[in-house]
């Protein structure tokens, strides 16, 4: 599917169309948050669902257990144009419905595995 355009030169250009299709076996899955990290070559975000297992009696502390849902592999350039595309939908629907607000987790301090404290490494 192109379609030919005059280019300012007087050479022919193409114009590029895109056609997004979703495959049979497509599946969405909702998400409460992300971890992840990067390398040279590539990002990793994982994407995980937060699940109350009850409390650690010798403890004291309430578990809850993270399940990552599915995991994202993108090239340097393609999480750079992820970073681009989730500003500007951020700043539209802020736009139309007003600041993002953030939950207050009443649960402090937080322990978290190593591997997932921080944005960076891989899961």
């Amino acid at each position: 599917m192109t379609e030919d355009k005059i280019a300012p030169e007087g050479k022919v250009a193409k114009k590029l169309k895109i056609e997004v299709v979703k495959p049979e076996n497509f599946k969405q899955t909702y998400a409460i948050g992300a971890l992840g990290g990067h390398s040279p070559y590539d990002f990793r975000i994982g994407f995980y669902n937060d699940s109350p297992k009850g409390f650690e009696k010798s403890s004291n502390s309430q578990v809850i257990q993270r399940s990552i849902e599915t995991e994202v592999i993108m090239s340097p350039l393609a999480a750079l144009e992820l970073s681009h595309w989730l500003e500007q939908h951020i700043r539209d629907f802020e736009a139309m419905f007003g600041p993002i607000a953030k939950v207050k987790n009443h649960l402090r301090p937080v322990e978290q595995p190593e591997d997932t404290a921080e944005i960076q490494g891989y899961i």
